[in-house]
C-alpha cells in the first residue's frame, strides 16, 4: 500500500502529526493520503503517562478542544512538594525553593491514553487512517533512504513457523515516514545507529516510571491536587522522585520514576515504588482505597544534549523516539506533540513543493530551532545532569537557582557522557537491599500488577526479547551483577531458575512483557534487544 504519509505510533506525537497534515491539506484544498500504525489492540492501550498535562500545543492544533469535548477537564488546584527524609518524616518545601519548572498553574491532570483516542477520532474526522493491531516491524530502506515500514508477519510459532493463522507482513511505502514510537522506539533506535543521528551527542539518558490508579473514598480525594516528593525510598546516589495526582472520578494515580543510571545492581525499581505507597504523605491518600490499574514505561530525559539529528533520506524522528520530553517539567507530552506538529509543515511544504519524497528534510532543524520548543529544551538542558553530577539535594538546589534566578540561560551547560546501562557496581561491592514482603494492602507482587495491565501476547509465537549471546546472563551478568533483570524488569519477565542439573538458567516470560523497554536500556551487557511482537499483544491500559 503506498501512501503520501506513513505515521509508526498512535501516541500524542504521531496523531499531532496527523491531524496538522490533514489541517494544511484541508487549508490549501489539496488531497493528502496520511496512514498511522499501532501496534496495541486499540489507540491508547500502550499509553502510559503520569500525566499532568499543559495545554500549550493542543491550543495551537485544535484551539476549541473544550467545545470538541477533549478529554482534558480536571484543572491543577494546588501543588504540595515534599522532601522526604526517610519512611515516616518528610519536609513540605515552600514555593520559592522549588524550580519554577515544577510549577503546575494552568495545568491539567488527565489520562493521555483517553487523550490520545480522542485525538484519534478528530485524525479520523480529517480523513487520516488509523490501522491498530499492527506492529512496524522493520524499516524499508533502499539507497540509504527510508521508503517506508514493513508491518511483522501474523500467526508464527515460537519457532517462527507458518501457523494455520498466518498472515504476512504488509509494505507500507510513503513519500515520507514519520517515526513516533516512544521512549527507546525499535526503529528509532535502528536508524539513529544506520544514520548516526546522534554523533556528537550525549548519550540519551532514561528512567524507568511507574503508575497505578487507585479507586478513594470521597473523603480522601481532592480534585485537582498535585503532590510531587524526592528523596526517600531513593538512596543518595539514586535520583528519581514521586508524585500521586488526584484526579476525576475519585481517582488518584500514583507513581514513583528511578532514573536508570543507579549504580546498585540489588535495586529493584519496582519494589521501591511499593515502598514508596507505605510513606505516610501517600498513605494518607490511598488507604481504604483499592488499586484498579498498574504499568510502568521507560522516559527518555536526555533533553537537548540528547536530542539527535530528527532528520533523515525519507523520514523524520518525533517525539519521545528522539528524545523531546523536558524532564525539568517531568512532562513530555506537549512537547512531543509540537514536535509532530513541526514536523507535519515541515512534510507538508515539501510535498507542496512537488517533491517526490526520499530527501532529507533539513528545514526541519531550523524550525525547531526556532520554535517555542527549543527554547524550553534550552532552558532545561542543565536540570538532569546537575542531578547526576550533584545529586538529588545539591542538583535540586542548583536547578532552582538556576530556574528561578537565571531563567535557564547560565553561560554553560552541563552534560553527562556516561552511558546508564554502564553505570551498574559488581554485586559484592554493593550493600544488599532487603525488601519487605508486600502487604497486599498498599504494596503488591509483580504478577498481581501485571495483571492489572490486561497484558497478552499470542503464547505460540516468536519472542519477541532477543538475546545476542544466551550465555551471557548466566556467565557474565549472574557472575557479576547477580543478573540484575531480575529485579529492573517491572513485569516479572526476566528469572534465574535452575535446569535439570540444577543449574542457573536464564528464563525469559516474554507473555508477561509490558513494553516498557527497560531490558534493552538497563542491561549492562547490552544484551537485550526489545522487538515488536504480534501487533495487538502487549498492555491494554484502559485510561493510564
Amino acid at each position: 500500500m503506498e501512501f503520501d504519509v506513513v505515521i509508526v505510533g498512535a501516541g500524542p506525537a504521531g496523531l499531532s502529526t496527523a491531524i496538522k497534515l490533514m489541517q494544511q491539506a484541508r487549508a490549501a484544498a489539496t488531497e493528502l493520503t496520511v496512514c498511522v500504525v499501532e501496534k496495541g489492540s486499540e489507540v491508547g492501550a500502550h499509553i502510559l503517562s503520569g500525566a499532568v498535562f499543559e495545554p500549550r500545543a493542543l491550543h495551537e492544533l485544535l484551539p476549541d478542544w473544550q467545545t470538541l469535548g477533549a478529554p482534558v477537564t480536571t484543572a491543577v488546584t494546588h501543588d504540595d512538594i515534599y522532601l522526604f527524609k526517610d519512611a515516616d518524616t518528610a519536609t513540605k518545601l515552600p514555593g520559592f525553593a522549588v524550580p519554577k519548572t515544577m510549577h503546575n498553574s494552568g495545568n491539567y491532570i488527565v489520562s493521555i491514553a483517553n487523550l490520545c483516542r480522542w485525538l484519534a477520532q478528530q485524525a479520523e474526522q480529517l480523513g487520516v487512517e488509523i490501522f491498530p493491531g499492527f506492529a512496524a516491524s522493520e524499516v524499508l530502506i533502499e539507497d540509504n533512504t527510508v521508503k517506508g515500514i514493513l508491518i511483522g508477519d501474523m500467526g508464527l510459532d515460537k519457532h517462527g513457523q507458518a501457523k494455520d493463522s498466518f498472515v504476512p507482513g504488509m509494505e507500507l511505502r510513503a513519500k515520507y515516514t514519520v517515526f513516533a514510537e516512544g521512549c527507546r522506539g525499535h526503529l528509532g533506535k535502528q536508524l539513529i545507529k544506520h544514520f548516526a543521528l546522534d554523533n556528537d551527542k550525549s548519550p540519551q539518558h532514561y528512567a524507568l516510571g511507574f503508575k497505578e490508579i487507585w479507586d478513594v473514598p470521597a473523603a480522601k480525594h481532592q480534585a485537582g491536587l498535585v503532590v510531587h516528593s524526592a528523596g526517600w525510598p531513593l538512596s543518595q546516589d539514586t535520583s528519581g522522585g514521586g508524585y500521586l495526582y488526584h484526579a476525576e472520578n475519585q481517582q488518584i494515580v500514583v507513581g514513583l520514576i528511578v532514573d536508570l543510571n543507579y549504580s546498585n545492581p540489588h535495586l529493584s525499581p519496582f519494589d521501591e515504588f511499593q515502598r514508596y505507597k507505605h510513606h505516610p504523605v501517600i498513605s494518607q491518600y490511598l488507604s481504604g482505597g483499592k488499586r484498579v490499574s498498574y504499568g510502568a514505561r521507560a522516559i527518555a530525559k536526555g533533553g537537548l544534549n540528547s536530542l539527535p539529528k530528527m532528520t533523515f533520506n525519507g523520514g523524520l524522528l518525533v517525539g519521545c523516539d528522539a528524545g523531546t520530553l523536558n524532564f525539568a517539567k517531568i512532562k513530555g507530552n506537549h512537547t512531543a506533540m509540537k514536535s509532530g506538529m513541526l514536523a507535519a509543515e515541515t512534510v507538508f511544504n515539501a510535498l507542496q513543493q512537488g517533491k517526490a519524497g526520499g530527501d532529507d528534510l533539513t528545514d526541519f532543524a531550523a524550525a525547531l530551532q526556532n520554535s517555542w520548543l527549543y527554547d524550553e529544551l534550552y532552558r532545561s538542558r542543565n536540570f538532569g545532569p546537575a542531578l547526576h553530577k550533584f545529586g538529588t539535594f545539591w542538583g535540586g538546589a542548583f536547578n532552582t537557582l538556576e530556574q528561578n534566578w537565571f531563567g535557564g540561560k547560565l553561560p554553560f551547560t552541563l552534560k553527562d557522557d556516561s552511558f546508564d546501562h554502564a553505570q551498574l557496581k559488581l554485586a559484592s561491592e554493593a550493600p544488599v537491599i532487603t525488601y519487605n514482603k508486600p502487604d497486599n494492602v498498599l504494596s503488591f507482587d509483580r504478577l498481581s500488577s501485571v495483571y492489572l495491565s490486561n497484558t497478552n501476547h499470542e503464547e505460540e509465537q516468536p519472542c519477541h526479547l532477543k538475546l545476542k549471546d544466551s550465555s551471557i546472563p548466566v556467565q557474565v551478568n549472574l557472575a557479576k551483577y547477580n543478573e540484575p533483570a531480575q529485579r529492573y524488569c517491572p513485569a516479572g519477565v526476566y528469572e534465574i531458575v535452575e535446569d535439570d542439573n540444577n543449574k542457573p538458567k536464564f528464563q525469559i516470560n516474554a507473555q508477561n512483557c509490558i513494553h516498557c523497554k527497560t531490558c534493552d536500556i538497563k542491561d549492562p551487557s547490552q544484551n537485550i534487544t526489545w522487538v515488536t511482537p504480534e501487533g495487538a499483544g502487549g498492555p491494554n491500559y484502559p485510561n493510564m
